[in-house]
């Protein structure tokens, strides 16, 4: 568990599902899934909520998100989870905790697998999110934990007065790589290009800030260490020259791979594996309604996620009332 969340109360909703069919399953807890709950519930469905982890999914990992409408001063993505949750809590949100093993689509009916049980129902919105991407270099695997993390948040505060790299160029690399300097000595931005791709905002910022500093046109090679990680071994993507920089932290934000693999068989996929959907979220199963990250879409933020989830509901209930009328 992270520190963030071991500070905080906990995103774990009270109100325990007791049966084992109902009319609208939501898969995934994150800012999708319970703007989904909100909105069902709302229109009164009968509507349970499946979650592996905690509550916020990735968005309960931000220390800060500024850019979402209601907040001028910003507010952590803990902060935002325990208030999407409390709201669906209060409207009555069921939800059951655990680790979907397979999901099945028969004759109007979606088939839930969990460890022990199986949950039924009519209409199904899966919003499991997605997953950082890794870089797969020699040494990831084998420290992480140990000095690779992919959620500064969480392992941030280890890391005082420490010199760390952060890879990548996006919103993500840079906003993680801004609030890590709360704590690193000095942080090193690692990013193949030569500009940022992060918004000028908030890449402004890092270029000012003086404990931050950039290796561009740059690629990890290599991580480097005994118990821990010692130094990385970057590679100018222009000369080919590597060179080995002293580094006791990397933290990795080169995007999201999408967690659809469960309902792989039942939609259309584009070449990353993300999820195609129309502007309903509805997919090429009937019932069946995508939201948040897990889609094709073309901005992945908190807000969108939220959107998706509205939507999604929305489409579910109309599909409901549908199958109503149909007898």
């Amino acid at each position: 568990m992270s520190l963030a969340v071991a500070a905080k109360p906990q995103l774990k909703p009270a109100v325990q599902g007791q049966k084992k069919d109902y009319s609208l399953i939501i898969l995934g807890g994150g800012p999708a899934g319970l703007a989904a709950a909100i909105y069902a519930l709302r229109a009164k469905l009968d509507v349970l909520l499946v979650e592996k982890m905690v509550l916020g999914g990735q968005a309960s990992t931000t220390y800060h998100i500024d850019n979402y409408p209601g907040f001028p001063d910003g507010i952590s993505g803990l902060d935002l989870a325990v208030k999407m949750s409390e709201q669906a809590e209060k409207l009555g949100l069921k939800f059951d905790w655990g680790n979907v093993d397979k999901i099945v689509h028969h004759k109007n009916r979606f088939e839930v697998h969990l460890p022990g049980k199986t949950l039924t129902c009519q209409a199904l919105i899966f919003a499991a999110g997605a997953e950082p991407l890794k870089l797969n270099v020699p040494g990831e695997e084998e420290f992480r934990g140990r000095g690779v993390s992919y959620c500064a948040t969480c392992d941030g505060p280890f890391y005082q007065d420490k010199n760390i790299m952060v890879i990548g160029g996006g919103n993500s690399a840079v906003e993680e790589a801004l609030f890590l300097t709360r704590f690193a000595k000095k942080v090193g931005i690692v990013h193949r290009r030569d500009t940022l791709r992060a918004d000028k905002l908030v890449a402004d910022q890092a270029k000012n800030h003086p404990k931050i500093y950039f290796f561009w046109n740059s690629v990890l090679e290599k991580i480097v260490g005994s118990k821990n990680v010692e130094s990385v071994v970057l590679r100018e993507v222009k000369t080919n020259n590597t060179s080995s920089v002293p580094a006791e932290g990397v933290f990795v934000y080169i995007g999201t791979k999408p967690n659809s693999e469960l309902i792989k068989p039942l939609v259309k996929q584009d070449d990353r594996g993300f999820i195609m959907t129309d502007e309903k979220m509805a997919t090429a199963t009937p019932g069946l309604f995508v939201a948040g990250d897990c889609r094709v879409k073309a901005l992945r933020q908190v807000v969108t996620a939220v959107a998706d989830g509205a939507i999604a509901a929305q489409s579910a209930r109309e599909y409901l009332e549908g199958l109503t009328s149909q007898g």
